[in-house]
């Protein structure tokens, strides 16, 4: 179970930032021998390069015989709470510790006062994990990296227009649902104390481009996608009912985990079928659903990972939750900060907080891998149901459930015509200047291509190119 939960958001490099946060989710939890009863530490890999974090943190808290563990990118946050789950259930660990942070905001402050960057974080010479979990195989083909199309916001803004073509949308009634949408979670930053960036954000802003809201990638602008030059840390301390009871740790602090499920089952934007779907999350959600009696619909407290609107969107939709209802009690991604691969840690602070709040209540916390790739899901609540949690990998199970195509992996594999499945516009400032497209051949094969032509960059931010004829070679088209 989980007993303490903390957080930091002060102006300090990452691992005290972390470090301050696993003492306070100890303080929260209560007893004072609670950090030297920790014997592992997970951190999952973030925008910095310490070669062991965990160790760093283990040491300010004084667990110095815990195994440090550091969890490659492209893993699920939810795994590292599940692996911890699994060494407690299994009598490896009795005191667990998964903590995440980031201080990008503080590493551009010192940058700007003239520190060298390569130099500011706590030396580690020969310093090495105790496990280092990796990823297995690529988060993208390598024909998505040859067009550049590893930035995030790229691949979120095509799910956002497959999203709008397959509901029958137009260009203009999906931005003003998609800033709505975000308006409703800065409303909800607003009551945040810990909130980045509270500032009121009304849909037209978010919507309307400009110095302080550049556009990245059509149809989406700065303040549509994370923030992450925040400095945050959260940290979260699980052990067994035996060791909280040894310990001291009051009931009051207890929170069960019903389910922790994740898949480690990987498959690209340009592979996927239905770019606008995500099966395998809806295959964890039926899982949980399964195990805790009702629908993740019917959860009391819902934070869903918002590092873009399509995100969102599209778990809304496999999830079965009510679009009318906000799923979120941070105000999400951009709005309360998206530290680099630990927001889930965030925002299980504020859940299991309301949790502790309204006993019996249930709560769930959604996590995004990669590019919309690998799911993950947690559910909990402060009454446990007498059976043990559903914690596991799911991945055979979204491998089966997620239909896929035959891609053509380099720029020379197609030449011929295709059909426009999603696409997006990028900009050079406030100008679009390049076309992106995924497109469907005639036989079958999903090919990407580009278009460096800013004419036909400006029509494609004002008309709608899915489902248009196109004529591809050699990883360039054009509109038949």
């Amino acid at each position: 179970m989980l007993v303490g939960l903390g957080r930091a958001t002060d102006d300090a490099e990452a691992t005290e930032l972390m470090t301050r946060a696993l003492l306070a989710a100890a303080a929260d939890a209560g007893p004072a021998g609670l950090l030297a009863a920790i014997d592992r530490v997970a951190v999952p890999q973030g925008n910095w390069t310490y070669p062991d974090p965990a160790r760093l943190v283990a040491a300010g808290v004084g667990a110095r015989s815990a195994r440090t563990h550091l969890v490659e990118l492209g893993i699920p946050q939810q795994a590292l709470i599940d692996d911890a789950l699994v060494s407690i259930m299994a009598g490896e660990s009795d005191v667990a510790a998964v903590v995440g942070g980031e201080a990008m905001r503080w590493a551009r402050g010192q940058a700007r006062a003239g520190v060298d960057v390569d130099h500011i974080e706590t030396p580690q010479p020969g310093a090495a994990p105790d496990v280092v979990q990796r990823r297995p195989g690529p988060l993208m083909e390598q024909v998505e990296v040859v067009h550049r199309l590893w930035e995030p916001v790229q691949q979120y803004a095509m799910i956002e227009s497959a999203l709008r073509a397959a509901e029958g949308r137009t260009l203009d009634s999906q931005r003003l649902e998609t800033a709505r949408l975000w308006e409703a979670f800065n409303r909800v930053a607003r009551g945040n104390p810990h909130a980045a960036f509270p500032e009121p954000m009304e849909a037209s802003a978010v919507d309307t481009p400009s110095a302080s809201n550049r556009p990245l990638a059509f149809p989406y602008n700065k303040w549509h996608a994370t923030q992450w030059t925040v400095d945050q840390a959260a940290a979260l301390i699980l052990c067994s009912v035996e060791a909280a009871v040894r310990l001291g740790v009051d009931r009051d602090r207890w929170v069960f985990p019903l389910a922790g499920v994740e898949s480690s089952h990987a498959v690209s934007l340009l592979r996927r079928k239905e770019p606008h779907r995500w099966p395998a999350m809806g295959v964890l959600g039926r899982a949980v659903a399964d195990r805790i009696g009702r629908p993740v619909a019917e959860a009391d407290v819902v934070e869903v990972y918002s590092c873009f609107p399509s995100a969102v969107q599209v778990q809304q939709r496999a999830l079965g939750l009510d679009l009318s209802v906000v799923p979120t009690v941070t105000g999400g991604m951009t709005f309360a900060g998206g530290p680099f691969n630990n927001f889930v840690y965030q925002a299980m602070v504020e859940v299991v907080r309301r949790l502790r709040a309204e006993p019996g209540a249930l709560g769930v916390v959604t996590t995004v891998s990669g590019l919309l790739t690998k799911p993950g899901i947690g559910a909990w609540s402060t009454r446990p149901d007498g059976r043990p949690p559903l914690v596991g990998d799911l991945a055979s199970e979204c491998q089966a459930a997620t239909t896929v195509v035959d891609v053509a992996e380099t720029l020379d594999s197609y030449e011929g015509d295709g059909t426009v499945v999603t696409y997006t516009v990028t900009y050079d400032g406030m100008d679009p200047v390049r076309t992106v497209v995924l497109c469907d051949t005639p036989g079958g094969i999903r090919c990407v291509a580009v278009n460096d032509d800013a004419e036909l960059a400006a029509y494609a931010t004002g008309h709608e190119l899915i489902g248009e004829g196109v004529r591809v070679g050699r990883g360039s088209f054009s509109l038949s």
